[in-house]
């Protein structure tokens, strides 16, 4: 027997103005799935609308902060039905000593960004040999 799943569409979260931000555009908060390999982290962020050249992603104090502009191809058109708005992204992830923070890498492809995280050396699992005695 088939169990049915139900598919609910979850619509952009805009991030609420507290002061930062000075552009009369909307920014919206991208969502992300992250998730764990044997050697690495990885981040996916989706952002539809981004292209690789306007992903700026900065990382300091621990801080992991993910910042993108998107063009807006329908500026000056006036649209007959909207369900998509434009808006920039923005989004910060602390980031723990358990990540080799100079290792970190990112790729771009059609507006999914995908971070790399590579686990710090001394904290991958490693097994440890019993010596004879």
């Amino acid at each position: 027997m088939m169990t049915e799943r139900l598919l609910t569409a979850k619509t952009k979260q805009e991030i609420e103005p507290k002061g930062e931000f000075t552009g009369d555009r909307p920014v919206f908060i991208p969502p992300v799935d992250i998730y764990e390999e044997k050697e690495n982290l990885i981040l996916v962020a989706d952002m539809p609308g981004v292209r690789e050249e306007d992903v700026d992603i900065q990382l300091e104090d621990n801080v992991l902060t993910l910042k993108a502009k998107v063009e807006d191809v329908l500026k000056g058109v006036e649209p007959i039905v909207q369900e998509y708005r434009v808006g920039d992204y923005y989004r910060r992830f602390t980031i723990s000593s358990l990540v080799d923070h100079e290792k970190i890498s990112a790729h771009m492809k059609d507006g999914i960004l995908k971070i790399i995280l590579p686990k710090a050396e001394a904290k991958k699992p490693r097994k440890i040999q019993v010596a004879k005695e």
